[in-house]
């Protein structure tokens, strides 16, 4: 399985990182590839590019506030998780339907 996300929190400091983290980390546990846009206070980091978008399984968005650039996910939405930063860091298994 292919999981790409999107991760952003009100400031933009700590939840955007530990969402990441948590979705990285539980992706990795179950041998799945996953890559990880952080859009916090620096900015937008390790952009997603189109051939990840596409190719993805499942598309999380665990974020606070509205996402820069969130056009690149047209045509996708039945691909769409969307989720909150602190749910995921809480219990990153919901992501997959499991809690």
């Amino acid at each position: 399985m292919k999981v790409v996300a999107v991760t952003s929190c009100a400031t933009g400091i700590a939840h955007t990182y530990m969402a990441a983290e948590a979705i990285l980390k539980i992706c990795k546990e179950k041998g799945y590839e996953c890559k990880v846009e952080k859009q916090g206070a620096l900015g937008i980091e390790d952009k997603l590019k189109s051939r990840d978008i596409k190719a993805a399984d499942l598309i999380v968005f665990a974020n606070d506030v509205g996402i820069s650039k969130s056009e690149r996910f047209k045509g996708y939405e039945d691909k769409i998780l969307q989720t909150k930063p602190h749910d995921v860091i809480k219990d990153p298994s919901i992501i997959f339907g499991e809690k």
